[in-house]
């Protein structure tokens, strides 16, 4: 018996067993903006032991701008928003869905639905993963920005718009809210309530989910609405992990907001600038993301700041206490992730043409050196897959 186990603990030691060394293998899929080089949707192989994305892309799914990915919850299916728009080569705003391949994360394409307005910018899927809120930003005042729900098939498949909303823009700012900009739609975590951040109106509105209405399956809520200051520019969501609070990011005046949740109502509790400049070209509040664990925010400033900021969340109140500042070693940050080991947070540096690798410390929160920087061409969004 001895001389049995002896060399399979020092195998297990030496990490030789291929379920070890699988724990550390991640598939991460990159949106992109095609208007230059890239071609859609990039997948690569990401080591979360080492910080490491893959030289090559393992496969490139060609797709008219796929700027923003949603994986469904049990990742056998992606959607990707098609931010088209006018002046573009396909002018059409569209939404497509793939299968996603077990064990190889092959991506095929299922369909293609219109969103029904202009730069379709994000997207979410409800908690029964039946619909797919979609937030058409619309650069152009006319039509506008809108809301866009598409029911989901079983097998993926996206259905044609049952339901879209559009917002009264608040044109404090004539040249960037002359009309409505939805830039984000978010459920809460008890996946009753859906928000939508409209840019343009200063506002985010709520809405309750009724699963069982197929043809309006979003309804104001009472209030139907939370008021942020004029010339803001609410940009996205997300909630803390115990979804008793909110964090919102404001594009216009570089800002994140924490909001107290219950019974589907955000009250404002607290207010932090991610810039100190009073510039109006430093001021681009960009993605906003909490950790896994809950306990840190983070936040992207975009113009000429591009900075990640981090902040330590209160135990209880949920409050923001800012922690750091950190460049981005690049140019536009629109999105950022941090890899499901929370050892590293990577960067798509939209103008700069490169994800940016950064080291994290999951005690502090606190982000280090940098680890890798690869290029691509407008990279816009990223989500990982685990291989196992």
């Amino acid at each position: 018996m001895k001389s049995l186990l002896m060399p399979l603990l020092i195998a297990g030691a030496l990490g030789l067993f291929p379920h070890h060394a699988a724990a550390a293998d991640y598939d991460l899929l990159v949106g992109t903006y095609t208007q230059g080089n890239s071609e859609g949707i990039y997948r690569y192989h990401f080591d979360s032991d080492k910080g490491q994305i893959s030289s090559e892309p393992l496969q490139v799914v060609k797709s008219a701008n796929p700027s923003w990915l949603t994986l469904s919850r049990d990742r056998q299916y992606l959607f990707a928003v098609n931010e088209n728009g006018p002046g573009q080569a396909d002018p059409v705003g569209r939404v497509s869905s793939f299968a996603i391949a077990p064990k190889t994360h092959e991506l095929s394409p299922i369909n293609q639905v219109p969103s029904q307005g202009d730069e379709p910018t994000h997207s979410s899927l409800s908690g029964d993963q039946a619909y797919l809120f979609v937030a058409n930003y619309a650069v152009q005042p006319e039509p506008g920005g809108s809301l866009s729900v598409l029911p989901v098939g079983a097998n993926g498949e996206l259905s044609a718009v049952v339901q879209q909303d559009a917002h009264t823009a608040s044109q404090v700012n004539p040249e960037r809210q002359g009309s409505a900009h939805v830039h984000s739609v978010v459920s809460s975590k008890d996946e009753r309530y859906v928000f939508a951040c409209d840019l343009g109106a200063d506002k985010v509105f709520i809405y309750r989910f009724d699963a069982g209405n197929k043809n309006r399956p979003l309804t104001p809520a009472n209030p139907p609405a939370v008021t942020l200051p004029p010339g803001s520019g609410p940009r996205h969501l997300v909630f803390g992990g115990n979804g008793r609070q909110a964090y919102l990011t404001l594009e216009m005046s570089a800002q994140v907001v924490v909001f107290d949740f219950q019974g589907g109502t955000l009250v404002p509790r607290q207010m932090l600038p991610l810039t100190d400049s009073p510039d109006v070209a430093a001021k681009a509040g960009g993605a906003i993301h909490v950790s896994a664990d809950g306990r840190f925010l983070y936040a992207s400033n975009r113009g000429t700041a591009n900075e990640l900021l981090v902040f330590a969340i209160a135990p209880g109140s949920g409050l923001l206490k800012p922690l750091q500042r950190r460049s981005v070693e690049g140019d536009h940050p629109r999105e950022f992730s941090l890899d499901p080991s929370g050892k590293f947070v990577l960067i798509a540096n939209q103008k700069s043409h490169q994800i940016v690798v950064l080291q994290r410390d999951p005690g502090t929160g606190l982000l280090g050196k940098t680890v890798q920087k690869v290029a691509i061409d407008s990279p816009s969004d990223l989500k990982f897959i685990d291989r196992q």
